[in-house]
């Protein structure tokens, strides 16, 4: 049993660091998810301030959330043209439901890669400007509270 362990244990060492690097933005969001007490909600004015405050993350964020538009309509149209296509060839309600469910994960992922193109979000750094965003909101936060 020991073996094992120590076979398993020098697996996993050999690939720590490739999945560290991998996964390394979960560092920059641990730091808000981690907390005793956590972040109250935050309304579209209040991400509407952040971009106008900050010139170059502001931008990006803004970016990112024209994204999600993009990335609802491809799920709409994949989940009701799966599950439309599914019922017409099945009659099946079973069938359609999964059409529906895997036609929206499609759908998400190339609405997705659309607005990946169609926005150039490749170009931008996405991650670091909401990670900004929750600074920000941290700091206004707490600032909030003191008074």
């Amino acid at each position: 049993m020991a073996e094992s362990q120590s076979l398993f244990r020098k697996y996993w060492e050999g690939y720590k660091e490739f999945w560290g690097e991998r996964f390394g933005f979960l560092d920059d969001y641990s730091k808000f998810i981690k907390r005793d007490k956590p972040l109250p909600s935050w309304s579209s004015a209040d991400v509407e301030d952040f971009i106008a405050s900050d010139p170059v993350h502001g931008p990006t964020l803004k970016t990112a959330r024209e994204a999600v538009n993009f990335c609802v309509a491809g799920s709409v149209v994949g989940a009701v043209s799966t599950a439309g296509l599914s019922w017409k060839y099945s009659r099946s309600l079973h069938g359609a439901g999964l059409a529906l469910a895997a036609g929206a994960v499609f759908g998400w992922t190339f609405g997705h890669e659309f607005a990946n193109h169609a926005l150039q979000l490749y170009r931008l750094d996405t991650p670091a400007a909401q990670v900004k965003f929750m600074e920000w909101w941290q700091k206004r936060c707490e600032g909030q509270s003191e008074i």
